[in-house]
């Protein structure tokens, strides 16, 4: 697979929606996890990152303007002991229940489809980081419906082992703008994870469009003893 330029991905698609990367520092030592919003709407638009224990939650900026909580207001990141869960809504916590029962990823994702939002029924989009003993694994997910059927949702699971350092993956929710937005096509897109996390963090805020960016979040993971560094960008501050 080519090794994309996240830089010309981000710059050259005004609005990918929601976007998670996991991946691996190029020196091997960072398991690595990045998470975008992105807004069209005022509601959308009227959200900030802040951090909830080891994870994170977005909130309304300005409650007054908020209209509907329903789909915005979530959990995008919780940690359940050695695993850290990403996603764009409130699978994550259907994610960390079921898993905390045992079930799998895969089987903890099967409660659940793509968004209600007719026409464009966004995906649903998760990742899975876990560390054990020095090793690293991640796996990412997406549940669109069938060409916009929404009789019919399309579950599709990819899995990384022995995840390989510098490298790392590129899931969104829209293939680009449009009305109705065109759901992600395709296996998530290949790229590169740089050491340093200042740096991979304005590489990402400044690719995405200026006009409908939301907030960042990105996090760097010690493999070795588990501590993390955590940086919040907010466009509404």
């Amino acid at each position: 697979m080519e090794m994309l330029s996240i830089e010309k991905e981000l710059q050259e698609n005004s609005y990918p929606g929601r976007g998670i990367i996991i991946g691996r520092s190029k020196d091997g030592t960072k398991a690595v996890t990045a998470y975008f919003i992105m807004g069209r709407s005022e509601n959308s638009r009227n959200r900030i990152f802040v951090e909830d224990g080891e994870g994170i939650r977005t909130q309304a900026f300005d409650p007054s303007k908020l209209v509907d909580p329903s789909l915005i207001i979530y959990a995008p990141v919780r940690v359940l002991g050695n695993k850290t869960i990403v996603t764009n809504g409130d699978q994550t916590d259907t994610i960390y229940e079921g898993m905390d029962r045992q079930l799998t990823f895969e089987q903890s994702l099967r409660s659940r489809e793509f968004e209600p939002d007719a026409p464009n029924y966004t995906p649903r989009i998760s990742g899975i980081m876990h560390i054990e003993n020095g090793k690293y694994s991640y796996a990412m997910s997406i549940l669109k419906s069938n060409n916009g059927n929404p009789d019919s949702c399309n579950r599709y699971t990819f899995a990384y082992e022995n995840c390989v350092a510098g490298e790392g993956h590129f899931i969104h929710t829209y293939k680009c703008d449009g009305n109705p937005l065109p759901s992600f096509e395709g296996e998530p897109k290949l790229i590169a994870i740089p050491d340093d996390m200042e740096t991979f963090t304005e590489t990402l805020w400044n690719s995405l469009n200026k006009d409908n960016k939301v907030s960042l979040f990105v996090r760097y993971i010690d493999i070795a003893t588990g501590k993390y560094e955590t940086k919040i960008v907010n466009k509404n501050r």
